[in-house]
């Protein structure tokens, strides 16, 4: 997991080393937490009826709908609940990075908005996909437990 080391780093005002310190691990919290809350509150309804968008998941082109509208609401509500907790952050924020990359090709491709229907998906993107790589940080149930995926 990343410690946010800000002893390599050259600071026009160096007192300000400190403080950036002190609240790199604090502001990743709150990103994963964020992210989160927004993947289950994504997913709250798709996990309350987990077969009401199998149309939408075949309408993309992802058969049979049985299959991957559960999977979805697994994946956006359970996936949100493990990023909160920072419990399996890596596997957790690569499945919701799949699910944003699914999303980002359905607002830019299927529905041709384009970046401008995209970025939100991609803003997210980045969020998970930076999860993937660095882990849940020092607040995080990887950490407690001494493990991590």
């Amino acid at each position: 997991m990343t410690d946010y080391n800000t002893t390599d780093t050259s600071f026009i005002i160096p007192k300000l080393r400190g403080l950036y310190a002190a609240l790199a691990p604090l502001t990743v919290l709150y990103m994963r937490v964020i992210a989160g809350i927004a993947f289950m509150v994504h997913g709250w309804p798709k996990i309350t009826d987990p077969m009401g968008r199998i149309g939408m998941v075949e309408g993309l082109g992802f058969h049979p709908g049985w299959l991957w509208a559960p999977l979805l609401a697994a994946t956006e509500f359970f996936g949100g609940l493990l990023l909160i907790l920072g419990l399996l952050t890596r596997p957790a924020a690569f499945a919701c990075s799949i699910v944003l990359c699914v999303t980002t090709y359905f607002h830019w491709i299927v529905q041709a908005e384009g970046f401008g229907g995209a970025e939100t998906s991609l803003l997210w993107l980045g969020i998970t996909l930076y999860f993937v790589t660095h882990g849940g940080g020092r607040f995080s149930a990887d950490r407690v437990i001494g493990k991590q995926f």
